[in-house]
């Protein structure tokens, strides 16, 4: 929220570089600059440049598109990235986006099996936040499910931010679908600690979709208009997946078709 007597400051609008993947973060980049994007949202270890802050300073500088978050490694693909230590992980996601200029880092909860970085996770991440200014914004996750309705508790504390001890929150719409819960329900419970929205969709699959904005179950047209009447400064960031877009020309439409969308809905069209 801005302070009193201060202009509401509008959302800045990015864009994930993983949502151009196979393509790179370099495409990232390029993408987010072209098609007006206000920012870039630095998934690290979705390829070999995203891990390498020389490469991702010279991409931003050459770009002209600032970093306003980083995606620390934490992903099941991404478990080798900077070292095997969780906390190292966090710490270096912390100076990367000090050196970059960003004010986020999004962390998912440990996974089940990682029980020491798990038992103190709420105290660490507090203490990150304190250390380092930098916001580390927990996200939501979801059960995992099989196609047999199946159902795996892999995250510890567990995958619903809303009563665990986190400053500050990341919502995610894909995931709130594959939880089969609505985010618009999560924002308003969530009040002030939500400082960071991944915009993307679902159809409440058991798989983690990552549908363009407007194409799933969960009323994102409404959750931005929400984000607009609340007062809400945080980030919003398109994190899609579109590999099913085919080719670099439909990507190219898919993203400013999604970036048109996030615009009209915050009231910045």
């Amino acid at each position: 929220m801005s302070a009193p007597g201060q202009p509401a400051r509008r959302p800045c609008v990015a864009l994930s570089t993983s949502s151009v993947y196979p393509e790179s973060t370099a495409s990232g980049f390029e993408l987010a600059g072209r098609l007006g994007y206000d920012a870039v949202e630095v998934m690290v270890g979705i390829d070999p440049v995203a891990a390498d802050l020389d490469a991702v300073e010279k991409l931003r500088d050459f770009h002209q598109v600032p970093v306003v978050s980083v995606h620390a490694p934490t992903l099941l693909v991404t478990q080798r990235t900077w070292g095997s230590d969780p906390w190292e992980k966090l710490e270096r996601s912390a100076q990367a986006a000090v050196r970059l200029g960003a004010d986020v880092v999004v962390v998912h909860p440990p996974f089940r099996w990682q029980r020491g970085y798990a038992s103190d996770f709420e105290n660490g991440v507090r203490r990150l936040n304190e250390e380092t200014g930098v916001r580390f914004c927990v996200e939501n996750m979801y059960p995992w499910r099989t196609p047999a309705g199946g159902e795996f508790k892999a995250y510890m504390p567990g995958w619903d931010p809303t009563e665990l001890d986190y400053d500050f929150l990341t919502l995610d719409l894909s995931h709130a679908s594959t939880a089969r819960v609505q985010s618009l329900e999560l924002a308003k419970q969530w009040g002030d600690r939500l400082q960071h929205v991944h915009l993307t969709d679902g159809r409440g699959s058991f798989k983690d979709e990552h549908l363009k904005p407007g194409y799933g179950d969960q009323q994102a047209a409404e959750l931005l208009e929400y984000l607009r009447t609340s007062g809400y400064t945080g980030h919003v960031v398109l994190e899609v997946n579109s590999r099913g877009s085919g080719s670099r020309a439909q990507r190219e439409i898919d993203l400013a078709e999604s970036l048109a969308f996030t615009r009209v809905h915050l009231g910045q069209s």
